[in-house]
């Protein structure tokens, strides 16, 4: 059972280091990425190749297969609040012309689990799967603010503060003074604390048992400037009830 498990647990690996990559790569490259005999990168890749989780171009390289945007679609489908949270998203996409995100917390991780992108030549990353550190985003000040509990460990361990840019919070009594005002306001902003040149909006999506997820308008840091900054945040409240409210079956999702 346990050499099953260490199998799955390679390809798991194998499958995530693909999706970070900038480019496809050969099975040797992958091999010494994760520490696997080129024979056991290569049984791994044909494995993953059948099932369509892996494609392989015409130089032997490998990346990301299409089956892996089927079982994708799947997990969002079948989120209840990626349906309500879709339309809604789209239409302030259109309507501002930038980034709009959904993120969650699923077994101790804030994941996005959904993204519109406007229309603006710049694109926001994070992609659609990505994990979302706790201390250094929008997301997770509201998930600090409203479900504490939930990532204790991450708030108490410093070691968990990483300074990814110089506008990270890592002084643990100045993000605990961050996450009461978010509280009390009910919406968080991120400035470059996570991304270089970009910065982010967000409000929590409340159903009766508490935070279900956020909702949240990225943009780079200039255009979010433009928009008005912080005056942004009446419109990230407002997606975020309503998203809320089709959760809940007080209102009717467009």
């Amino acid at each position: 059972m346990r050499a099953a498990s260490t199998s799955v647990e390679k390809a798991v690996d194998l499958l995530f280091h693909l999706h970070a990559a900038s480019a496809p790569e050969g099975v040797t490259a992958i091999g010494r990425a994760l520490g696997l005999p080129k024979s056991s990168a290569h049984r791994i890749l044909r494995s993953l190749r059948r099932r369509g989780l892996v494609e392989r171009d015409a130089r032997g390289r490998y990346a990301p297969g299409i089956g892996l945007l089927a079982l994708g679609l799947g997990v969002i489908e079948s989120e209840p609040i990626a349906a309500a949270a879709r339309p809604v998203l789209e239409r302030q996409a259109d309507a501002v012309g930038e980034t709009f995100f959904l993120v969650v917390a699923r077994a101790d991780h804030l994941i996005v689990l959904d993204k519109v992108e406007g229309n603006g030549f710049l694109r926001a990353a994070p992609r659609v799967g990505s994990s979302v550190p706790v201390h250094a985003t929008a997301a997770g000040k509201l998930y600090l603010a409203y479900a504490p509990q939930r990532f204790e460990a991450a708030r108490a361990a410093s070691e968990s503060r990483v300074a990814f840019t110089e506008e990270t919070q890592t002084d643990a009594r100045e993000l605990e003074a961050e996450v009461e005002r978010v509280r009390s306001r009910g919406w968080a902003v991120n400035r470059e604390e996570w991304i270089p040149g970009l910065s982010v909006l967000a409000a929590p999506v409340m159903r009766r048992g508490g935070i279900a997820g956020v909702v949240a308008l990225a943009a780079a840091s200039a255009n979010f400037e433009a928009l008005g900054g912080e005056a942004q945040s009446e419109r990230v409240v407002a997606m975020a009830r309503e998203i809320g409210e089709c959760l809940d079956g007080r209102k009717v999702a467009p």
